[in-house]
């Protein structure tokens, strides 16, 4: 896969994404949803923290919410830039195409998160009991600030545990629990590529 490939797969991706966000920010009022199927849901939620809506202040208590909000924001984007230069460098050496592909949607969809946090405090207002409005006059946050987009929503099983599990049992379960959006998948993809086709992605006869 050669540059242009690579970059147009990246911009088809980050269109999805951005799109997919931009129309749930300006049509869904926060925690709003849809049920297409028993199992899928439009669920409207936004996350300012890391995976699972885990937040680096939750980790580090020292530091307030807003400095830890910047802070990994400012650590997204050094990441996206090391492995964009990851990316360019296994082109350029014209290394495994499998690699290449997990790359280009990890990449993708650390790009279309980092979107998020860093613009979207200023270019949406407020979701809450509103519909939000893109390029209002004062947006909900500043630069840096933004909240990241979730709305793909699959509760696959909902119910009670058997009583003989240790620690859960007997209590109510949903799997999958968690909400989503587009970049998201794009990572899983690209991270799923490098477990289960390793030994495609980083060739033995490959220098490192």
């Amino acid at each position: 896969m050669n540059i242009k490939k690579a970059s147009l797969l990246i911009i088809v991706i980050l269109l999805i994404d951005q799109i997919s966000k931009i129309y749930v920010k300006t049509h869904f009022v926060l925690g709003e949803d849809v049920a297409l199927f028993s199992w899928f849901k439009i669920y409207f939620i936004e996350n300012s923290g890391m995976a699972w809506g885990t937040k680096l202040s939750d980790i580090i208590p020292a530091i307030s919410d807003r400095t830890a909000k910047v802070c990994l924001t400012v650590f997204r984007i050094f990441a996206i830039i090391g492995i964009g230069y990851w990316l360019i460098n296994t082109i350029k050496k014209q290394q495994s195409k499998t690699l290449i592909l997990a790359l280009v949607f990890i990449f993708a969809g650390a790009l279309g998160n980092i979107l998020d946090s860093v613009f979207y405090g200023v270019l949406f207002d407020d979701s809450v009991s509103q519909v939000a409005s893109f390029l209002p006059q004062q947006g909900y946050d500043s630069v840096l600030h933004g909240k990241v987009v979730d709305m793909l929503y699959l509760p696959l099983w909902k119910g009670y545990l058997p009583e003989w599990i240790p620690g859960i049992g007997g209590g109510y379960f949903t799997f999958f629990e968690p909400v989503f959006n587009v970049a998201d998948v794009a990572i899983s993809i690209g991270f799923c590529i490098l477990i289960f086709f390793n030994g495609k992605a980083f060739p033995k006869n490959e220098e490192n």
